[in-house]
C-alpha cells in the first residue's frame, strides 16, 4: 500500500484566498512582526550575530510591505536595543517621517555610518532631525551640511554638541552670503576661526560686524614679542624669503609703507586723503590702498563697501585722525547727515568704530583682510572665482578660498 501523498503547506484553495485582496490587516503578519522583532531585540546572551542578521533579514522583508502603523511599532521596538543590525537600521532610517524620526529621536545605539548613510539618501526634514542629535562627530555633520540646505545648517549650528570639521565651517561660511540669518548663528561656535570670520564680515550687517571686530579683532602685542629677533635676522638675509616676509609683515607693528611713499605723487597718506575727499577717483583709492600697506584689491573692497565699518578700521590702523574718516565718507559721496541735520546714521556708525577699536586690533583686521583677499590670487584662483568653479576650490589654499568667497560676487560683475 502506497504511501499517502504528503498536504502541501497550501493547497490550490489557500492559494486562491491569499490571492485575494485582504479584507482587513492579517492578524498572522502581525504577530510574525512582533515574534521576529522580538528575536531582534533579544541580548546576545541569548542569539547570537548570525541569528540576529538572519531574523533581521526576515523582518526586511515583511517591512517592505508593512503598513505604516506596523512600521513605526516596529521602529519603537528596536529604537531601545543596543545593536540593531546595520541592515534593518538603514531601512528605519529611510523610511517615512514617522518611522524614522522614532529611531533619530531614540536611539542611541545608530552609529556614525547608518546617520551618514541617512543624511545623503533621505529627505532635508530627516538630515533636519538628524543635526540635532546629541554629540554628532565631524564626519556626519560634513555629510548633513553637503547639499547646503538652509534648515539642516541653521539645526546643526543650533545644536551645541556637534562638531564641525574645518571643511564644515568654510561650506557654511559660504552658505551664510545667501542666507545671513545663519550668521549669528556661526559666530556663537566656537570652531569660527578668524579667517573664516573676517571674509564673513563682508556680507554680515551691522550687529554681524560688531561682534566679528569684538570677538576677532586681536592683539598681535604677543606674536610680536615672540618673533622680536627674527626681523633682524630676516633683514641680514634681505628679507630673500617670500613667506618669512609675508608672515613679518601681517606681524610688525608699522601699518604705512615707506617704499610706496617714496614713489607716490602724494608727500603724505593724510595729503592723499585730502584729495581723494575732493576727488576720489580709482588712482587717487589704488594711491592710498598702498601707502597704508595694502594692495588694490583690498582697498577697493574697502572702498566699495556698502556698510562703511571698513573705512574706520583703515583710518585707525594707519594712524589717521578721526576727521579721515569723514573725509573718505565725503569722498565716497555718502550722506553726512540726515533730514533733520544730525549726523548719518551709518555714518555715526563708523565713527563710533573708530573711537572704540584699538590701533594695534585694527591693523589686525586690516592685514588679515589684505592677506586673505589679495595676496592670494594667483591666475588659477582668478579664472575659479570667474567662473564659479567651486570643484576647483580644494586646490587653493585657506587664504586663496577666502578670497573666492569674498570676490566671487564681485569678480561676476566685471
Amino acid at each position: 500500500m502506497s504511501e499517502p501523498a504528503l498536504r502541501p503547506v497550501l493547497d490550490a484553495q489557500d492559494l486562491a484566498a491569499a490571492q485575494e485582496p485582504a479584507a482587513a490587516p492579517s492578524r498572522s503578519r502581525a504577530a510574525l512582526l512582533k515574534r521576529l522583532a522580538d528575536v531582534v531585540c533579544l541580548p546576545g546572551s541569548r542569539v547570537n550575530a548570525f541569528e540576529r542578521a538572519m531574523t533581521a533579514d526576515l523582518l526586511i522583508e515583511l517591512l517592505r510591505e508593512a503598513v505604516l502603523d506596523e512600521r513605526v511599532r516596529i521602529a519603537r521596538r528596536v529604537a531601545a536595543v543596543s545593536e540593531i543590525p546595520t541592515s534593518l537600521a538603514r531601512l528605519l532610517l529611510r523610511d517615512d517621517l514617522p518611522v524614522a524620526r522614532t529611531l533619530i529621536e531614540n536611539s542611541a545605539s545608530l552609529s556614525d555610518t547608518d546617520l551618514i548613510d541617512c543624511a545623503r539618501t533621505a529627505t532635508p526634514e530627516h538630515r533636519r532631525l538628524v543635526a540635532a542629535r546629541r554629540g554628532l562627530h565631524e564626519a556626519v555633520v560634513d555629510a548633513l551640511i553637503e547639499p547646503g540646505e538652509a534648515a539642516v545648517i541653521e539645526s546643526v549650528l543650533r545644536n551645541d554638541l556637534a562638531r564641525l570639521s574645518h571643511a564644515a565651517v568654510e561650506t557654511i561660511v559660504a552658505t551664510t552670503r545667501d542666507n545671513p540669518r545663519l550668521i549669528p548663528l556661526l559666530l556663537r561656535r566656537s570652531e569660527l576661526r578668524p579667517s573664516h570670520a573676517y571674509v564673513m564680515f563682508w556680507w554680515s550687517d551691522a550687529d554681524s560686524r560688531r561682534t566679528i571686530l569684538q570677538r576677532f579683532a586681536v592683539s598681535r602685542e604677543i606674536l610680536q614679542e615672540a618673533v622680536s629677533d627674527v626681523f633682524g635676522m630676516a633683514a641680514e638675509e634681505k628679507w630673500q624669503d617670500p613667506l618669512t616676509r609675508k608672515a613679518l609683515q601681517f606681524i610688525e607693528r608699522r601699518q604705512r609703507n615707506r617704499a610706496a611713499l617714496e614713489r607716490s605723487p602724494f608727500e603724505s597718506l593724510e595729503e592723499a586723503i585730502v584729495v581723494a575727499s575732493e576727488s576720489m577717483t580709482r588712482e587717487v583709492a589704488e594711491e592710498i590702498a598702498y601707502l597704508s600697506g595694502l594692495k588694490p584689491m583690498t582697498g577697493a573692497k574697502i572702498f566699495t563697501d556698502a556698510g562703511g565699518e571698513p573705512l574706520a578700521i583703515l583710518c585707525k590702523a594707519t594712524g589717521l585722525p578721526r576727521t579721515a574718516v569723514r573725509s573718505l565718507w565725503r569722498g565716497l559721496r555718502r550722506p553726512e547727515t540726515d533730514a533733520s541735520g544730525a549726523v548719518a546714521p551709518g555714518l555715526e556708525r563708523v565713527l563710533t568704530l573708530f573711537d572704540t577699536i584699538a590701533v594695534d586690533r585694527a591693523q589686525t583686521v586690516l592685514r588679515y583682510w589684505n592677506w586673505s583677499l589679495s595676496s592670494a590670487l594667483t591666475p588659477a584662483l582668478i579664472k575659479a572665482i570667474r567662473e564659479g568653479d567651486e570643484d576647483a576650490v580644494d586646490e587653493f589654499s585657506q587664504p586663496q578660498r577666502a578670497a573666492m568667497l569674498a570676490l566671487g560676487s564681485d569678480f561676476g560683475r566685471r
